[in-house]
Order: C-alpha cells, then sequence, then structure tokens
C-alpha cells in the first residue's frame, strides 16, 4: 500500500523564498507522517499569473536553484511538484531563453527522470492562451518540442516510476490543461494511459470560477472513466493579481476512482493536507479520514477568501466604505465586516438633498447591525460652492454653465475623490469601491467618482447575484444584518430629483432583464451581438436565449421600444463605458469572463453588421 500526501500550498505570487519555506514545511510534515510521495501544485515556488516577471534571467536562476533545493529535501520521501524549467541552450519564439512549464520528481535528494527521457522533467503539453492564461508567451509546450525535434507527443511524453517505500508507483504526472483536453488535437492523459501507468497525478493552478468545479468533475469522471485509471488531482491555493482582475485558487484537491467517480475532496479555500492509500494490485484510491465532496455554493467563501487574501497582499487592514443605504454598498460593508473587526472599518454616508431619509435611515441601521462607526458628511454645500465657483467663468468660444447632469456627476466625485480618499487617508487604510457588474458594463457609474477605490470586490457580480450574495451574508452572520428595507428599496442613485426613491423613482435600468441581456454580451463561450439579440426577439425566442424570465413584450409594447433600448446600451456597453473600464480599479474575478485582464478590449466605436440592420428595417416597417 503507497502512503500519498498532498498538499495545496497557497504560493505567493514571485516569492520563491516564502513558497521554498511552505515546502520545506510539507515535506518535513509528509515525512514525519511516514507518507511515500509527497505531491504539491503546479507552478508552486514562482506562482502561475506573475507577467513578464518570467522574462527575467536572475528570476529563472533563483527558480532554478529552488527546483534543486526540494530535490535536496526528498531524503527518504519522494516529492513530486510543479515549477518552471529552463533550458539556456535553446530559445523561446520571442528570442528569450527557451522555459517550460514543467512537473519535477525527486527521491533520496535526486532528480527522477521520465522514463527514456534526457530531461529532469515532464513538460506541460497543452498550453491554454484563452481567458487569463497567455501560457503561450512565455512557455514552449510538449507538442512544440516534440515537432521540433521531429517526433510525435506519443514519442516524448513519458510516465515517471516513483520510489514508494517497498514498492514503485508507475504513474502519468500531467499539468492542469493537459487534462482539459477536450477542444485539443492530442489527449496527453490518453497517451499516458496506453504505457501502462496506474494513477494520474494532475498537478493544477486553477482559478476558481462559479460552476467551474462541476466542469471539471464531468471532464474528469469521463475520461478516467475510459481510461480505467484512478487520478490524484492537487490545485493550489492563494490569490493573484494582474492589476485588473484578481484571481483566488480555491486548492479542492480531488480523487477519482478507476471508474471515475468523485471519492473524496478536500475543503476549499483551507490549507488542508490529504493523505491517500494506493492499491496498485487493484487500482484502488482512498482517502485516509473520510473527504466529503462539498456540495456548498462557493461565491460567499470565494468572496471572504479573496477579499481576505486581497488585503493581506497590498498590506492594507482597515477600510473605508461609502454606505448609501443601497444593496451594493451594503453588501461590500457585510462583506468586509465578515473579515474585519468592527474598528477597523470606518462607514460613510454622504447625503446631499437628493437622498431620501428612507436611504439614510437604511445606511444608519445597517452601521448598528454590524458594530461599526458611522460618519455622515453632507456634501450639499461642497457641490453648491464649487458650482457657484464654476459657474460662468470663461470659455474660449462661451462661459461655463453647469447642467443638472454635470451636477450629478460632482456628487460622485466629491463623494469618493474628496471625501473617502481624505477620510481613509486620515483612517490609514483604503476606500472601496461598491460597482457591480450590471453598471460597469454600460457606464452607469462616474470616473474618479464610484468607480473609484482601491478595490472593487463586488465587480464581477450581475445586480441579481449582489442581492443573492447579500442574502448569504445574513445567513452566514445569522441574523439580518443587511436590513430588509436595503433588498427591497428601489435601486437609485439619488444624484438628482427624478431618482426619489420615495416615489418609486430609480437607476434607468430594469435589472430583471438587462442583467440577462448584459451578461449575453460578455459570458457565453459564443457571446451575442445586437444580430443574434434581434433575431431572436423576431423569432420570439430572445428569453431562452439570454435566460431571464421575465417577458419581454411586457417591457417593450413595440419593436421600435425594444431596438432603441438595445441600441442605447450597446452604443455604451462598446463605446465609452470601455473607457470607464479601463480606468477602474481591480476586481476580484469569479465569472466565466470578467471585465480586465479576462475580457480583452479595444477603445472602439460601436458596430452593427448588415444583418442587423436589414432585420432592423423590416421590423420597424411592419
Amino acid at each position: 500500500m503507497i502512503k500519498i500526501r498532498t498538499a495545496q500550498l497557497a504560493a505567493v505570487p514571485s516569492h520563491i523564498r516564502k513558497n521554498m519555506k511552505q515546502i520545506e514545511k510539507e515535506a518535513a510534515l509528509a515525512r514525519a507522517e511516514g507518507a511515500h510521495i509527497l505531491v504539491l501544485p503546479e507552478m508552486c515556488l514562482t506562482g502561475y499569473l506573475i507577467g513578464d516577471l518570467w522574462d527575467q534571467n536572475a528570476f529563472l536562476k533563483e527558480c532554478e536553484r529552488a527546483n534543486e533545493k526540494v530535490a535536496a529535501l526528498s531524503k527518504g520521501l519522494t516529492i513530486v511538484w510543479g515549477s518552471l524549467a529552463v533550458d539556456w541552450d535553446l530559445i523561446n519564439d520571442d528570442g528569450r531563453p527557451r522555459k517550460y512549464n514543467a512537473a519535477f520528481a525527486a527521491s533520496n535528494g535526486h532528480f527522477i527522470y521520465p522514463e527514456g527521457s534526457p530531461l529532469p522533467f515532464t513538460v506541460k503539453t497543452l498550453l491554454p492562451d484563452y481567458r487569463c492564461f497567455d501560457d503561450r508567451r512565455y512557455f514552449t509546450s510538449l507538442e512544440s518540442l516534440a515537432l521540433e525535434e521531429g517526433k510525435r507527443p506519443e514519442d516524448i511524453l513519458a510516465p515517471f516510476v516513483l520510489p514508494a517505500g517497498k514498492e514503485e508507483l508507475r504513474c502519468g504526472i500531467v499539468l492542469c490543461e493537459d487534462s482539459w483536453d477536450e477542444n485539443y488535437r492530442i489527449s496527453p492523459m490518453s497517451i499516458l494511459a496506453e504505457k501502462g501507468i496506474s494513477l494520474f497525478l494532475n498537478l493544477s493552478a486553477s482559478p476558481f470560477t462559479m460552476g467551474k468545479d462541476g466542469k471539471r468533475h464531468r471532464m474528469f469522471s469521463e475520461s478516467l472513466s475510459r481510461l480505467s485509471i484512478p487520478m490524484l488531482y492537487v490545485n493550489r491555493r492563494g490569490l493573484e493579481n494582474n492589476g485588473k482582475d484578481c484571481y483566488t485558487y480555491d486548492g479542492m484537491t480531488a480523487a477519482y476512482d478507476k471508474d471515475g467517480q468523485l471519492i473524496a475532496e478536500a475543503n476549499p479555500f483551507t490549507d488542508e493536507r490529504s493523505t491517500f492509500y494506493f492499491n496498485q494490485e487493484n487500482l484502488t484510491l482512498a482517502p485516509e479520514t473520510e473527504m466529503e465532496p462539498t456540495d456548498e455554493n462557493l461565491l460567499l467563501p470565494a468572496f471572504r477568501y479573496g477579499t481576505s487574501e486581497f488585503l493581506k497582499a497590498i498590506g492594507a487592514s482597515k477600510v473605508v466604505i461609502g454606505v448609501s443605504g443601497g444593496i451594493d454598498s451594503a453588501v461590500n460593508a457585510a462583506l468586509y465586516r465578515s473579515i474585519l473587526p468592527a474598528e477597523n472599518i470606518l462607514l460613510v454616508n454622504t447625503p446631499t438633498r437628493y437622498n431620501s431619509e428612507l436611504t439614510k435611515g437604511l445606511a444608519a441601521e445597517l452601521a448598528e447591525n454590524l458594530g461599526c462607526q458611522l460618519l455622515t458628511v453632507p456634501i450639499g454645500d461642497f457641490i453648491d460652492e464649487t458650482a457657484d465657483a464654476l459657474e460662468g467663468l470663461p470659455l474660449p468660444d462661451d462661459t461655463v454653465h453647469l447642467t443638472g447632469f454635470m451636477k450629478e456627476n460632482m456628487q460622485a466625485r466629491d463623494r469618493s475623490s474628496r471625501i473617502l480618499a481624505a477620510l481613509s487617508a486620515a483612517f490609514g487604510g483604503i476606500f472601496t469601491c461598491n460597482a457591480n457588474k450590471t453598471e460597469t458594463t454600460v457606464g452607469y457609474g462616474t470616473l474618479y467618482g464610484d468607480l473609484a477605490g482601491a478595490f472593487a470586490a463586488t465587480a464581477d457580480l450581475w445586480k441579481y447575484q449582489i442581492y443573492d450574495l447579500g442574502r448569504k451574508l445574513n445567513a452566514w452572520y445569522g441574523r439580518a444584518v443587511i436590513p430588509e428595507g436595503i433588498f427591497t428599496v428601489m435601486p437609485s442613485a439619488e444624484l438628482s430629483e427624478n431618482q426619489d426613491v420615495t416615489q418609486g423613482k430609480g437607476d434607468p435600468l430594469i435589472y430583471e432583464y438587462h442583467d440577462y441581456l448584459f451578461r449575453s454580451f460578455i459570458e457565453p463561450w459564443q457571446r451575442q451581438t445586437p444580430e443574434d439579440i434581434l433575431k431572436a426577439y423576431a423569432n420570439g425566442n430572445l428569453e431562452d436565449l439570454i435566460g431571464c424570465s421575465i417577458i419581454v413584450s411586457n417591457i417593450f409594447p413595440t419593436a421600435k421600444d425594444f431596438i432603441e433600448d438595445l441600441e442605447k446600451w450597446w452604443n455604451l456597453f462598446s463605446g465609452f463605458a470601455v473607457a470607464k473600464r479601463i480606468q477602474t480599479p481591480p476586481l476580484l474575478a469569479v465569472s466565466r469572463r470578467p471585465y480586465g485582464y479576462d475580457l480583452r478590449e479595444s477603445q472602439l466605436r460601436p458596430y452593427y453588421t448588415d444583418a442587423y440592420l436589414s432585420l432592423k428595417e423590416k421590423l420597424l416597417a411592419d
């Protein structure tokens, strides 16, 4: 019986020394537990999404030295880990030293070579270049290496034979994407299965996305049941920030039997170490202690973990949050309070004459429920003084005249760029951006105003998901810290008399419809355009296409009404809203397609296809 220990390390991006200390600790614990093999995740020494740090030769050499240190730790123990490998005699397509995303194994102080290989590591075969991944920018794949040498991937990809006490384990080691092979020309797992292995080890650095664990289970189960070989999947934890998107890694180490059934799964977002026993004779894999697969919705755990990791990464322990009495700021306040003590949070309400007593009261109730100090800083006089100072100033061919819309934006900017920024400096912390994805999609937010802040924790959530997260936070607290009135009040910026919530006036968005319309622009693998939307509208199946439950004809009585609304928001989405998104703070990525580094955008002009324009003309003529 082979005893295998796993550790879902929280790799610190770029900090090889800190990651090395974690590995030293795990090796000592595994040895003390009498484990035969210790399995660690992909890129556990360097982090994964670290940008062009991969171009620094000094960093590459530091990583090579660290690999040698890990191998030296393997006295009386076999260690398997994912890391960077460099071949200084070859160059990548960019003219820099050849780099591989690789898996290593070592035992008794020495590297183990894959069977028949001249290299002391195996190279990642499938390099993703979609979503946030840029592997092909930095690394050479095993497929490319084979082509370069006039070989097939089958000629190079080989099993490892790992010492395991009195036994030897013939296993196939793959790296993350190598098991997500449904759209690739080759299947690394199928190649290895034909070479007589008894166990797969998948070393991963797979960012968290809502629903991704379910897809992983389905894909792995299908492959493993076809190949009749069990698998251990070892994923990392932690957070990586590329400047626009902050990705969490959930761990969730998992074991699958030879029939592809998920038999064990570690708790998400924890530093759990897991031990498994593997019987080579009958290919059975079993956890030492029961590890029930999670059926928990991971929305709230992901937000609590990711926000906490972001604060640690930037060294912040205090936050200032503008609270309006609306759902977005309330959810952010409750989220941060679930992480930080009350004395480290300052809530600020900044009313003008347009803010109702209802929302001001809800903001105060929220602060009391959370036990946080609330400052009320009326800004009406600030706005009036600024407006008076600017009104009538000379322009080249006119004088300054501030419209009501301009004054609305002045309020939003005063709240963030002046009040919250100054208070966060005085408090010794950061101030938050409370944006949501619906409003960010069409730029319904003021640049340098409510789109300012150090971190936009909830900006990858549609409005309906904001409400859902609020309910989950109340359940987590075990009481309604977010008052029920905040869930039921009309969403409104309250920047003018036209947004009076007491009269049922609010945002210009119908969230029950626009959430789903905007989502269809972004998140499906085959993204929808106005042409697709208008065709579905004409065919009477738009609700099915975008997944909304509201009947579209109940909102828009005529085709003219529908088209005007569609074009209004499409023009904003693909127009000036892009400029706003470019300048917004980093967000916590949880969806299939967050804005920022995941959804790559250029500043373009809105465009409509010929097919759209032809159908529009027909519908308007009917």
